[in-house]
């Protein structure tokens, strides 16, 4: 049985052995096609997001909106956050399509990884930056609605009138820290599973890259 086993090992090594074999030039324009296939669709999808949420605010930035922002005193501050916000991530857009042109025409294997690297960074930081605004909206929109609303000023004048204006200011904050959380992991969980397919298959590529250059 033990001698089957060696002379099947042996068959199969021989098979291995007459299999042609890739070469550099042959593998290495399918790593550039694949990684910038992958980085097109990664440009792709921050112009459909960015699209996407500029449409949503644009389509709720009626007049009553706009005079509820003033009412709650966050109009100026949300109208500049807006602007911000999208600048950054026009450049982000930018970013992304120089990257795609880097790869696309560059014919180093060296420049490619290069490029494949500053793609997970940007895309990183990209992630970071939209859980950031987020939070800083969470924040601005919660001071104007417990505030300067109706409903908001009722619950702090009840809490004021019974004397636990402390215990209330700290179940206001754990609230909305615990809201705050829970929008943020579906944020990123949103992101992990968009962008994570895409990188893991970049960083695919980018291990093939690097076993060439050895």
């Amino acid at each position: 049985m033990l001698d089957e086993l060696e002379l099947l090992k042996k068959d199969w090594q021989k098979r291995e052995a007459d299999l042609p074999k890739l070469s550099y030039e042959q593998i290495y324009p399918m790593m550039k096609k694949k990684s910038s296939s992958i980085v097109k669709w990664i440009f792709y999808i921050s112009i459909i997001e960015f699209v996407f949420w500029a449409g949503i605010n644009i389509i709720f930035s009626g007049p009553e909106t706009m005079q509820e922002l003033k009412d709650m005193h966050i109009y100026k501050v949300v109208m500049l956050l807006n602007v911000f916000n999208y600048a950054i991530i026009l450049y982000f857009i930018y970013k992304f399509y120089t990257n795609y042109r880097k790869i696309s025409f560059t014919d180093s294997s060296r420049v490619m990884m290069r490029t494949i690297l500053k793609v997970k960074r940007t895309v990183t930081q990209y992630v970071w930056f939209n859980l950031i605004i987020f939070t800083v909206s969470a924040i601005i929109y919660g001071y104007g609605v417990l505030l300067y609303t109706p409903e908001g000023q009722e619950i702090v004048q009840a809490a004021a009138q019974d004397g636990d204006s402390t215990e209330f200011w700290a179940l206001i904050i754990i609230t909305s820290i615990a809201l705050t959380a829970v929008g943020l992991f579906i944020i990123w969980l949103f992101y992990k599973l968009l962008y994570g397919i895409l990188l893991k298959k970049l960083r695919k590529n980018y291990n093939e890259l690097k076993r060439l250059e050895v």
